[in-house]
């Protein structure tokens, strides 16, 4: 089963500077950070403070998605936290 995302909530963790993010698979809440690093691959222009970082995360929220689903599907761990890195873009 593929993740859904039924809203568009996600927060900006300042000391990890990553934003966080949550999927469901059928009743579990899955955990996703997107590092500033990832953030800024996508929005080179975006500078690394909150409300540039949120920004960036809304104008690529259908890819950081699409990864989300695919790094969820590909690690399925035992964990219900996952970090999305630049390398996963």
């Amino acid at each position: 089963m593929s993740l859904v995302f039924p809203n568009r909530s996600r927060s900006f963790q300042s000391g990890k500077n990553r934003v966080r993010f949550w999927g469901y698979d059928s009743a579990l809440e899955i955990t996703f950070f997107v590092e500033a690093e990832a953030l800024m691959k996508m929005c080179p222009d975006a500078g690394t403070d909150e409300s540039k970082m949120l920004d960036c995360f809304d104008n690529a929220l259908d890819e950081i998605r699409a990864v989300a689903d695919k790094v969820y599907q590909h690690r399925r761990e035992r964990t219900y936290v996952y970090v999305l890195a630049a390398k996963d873009f």
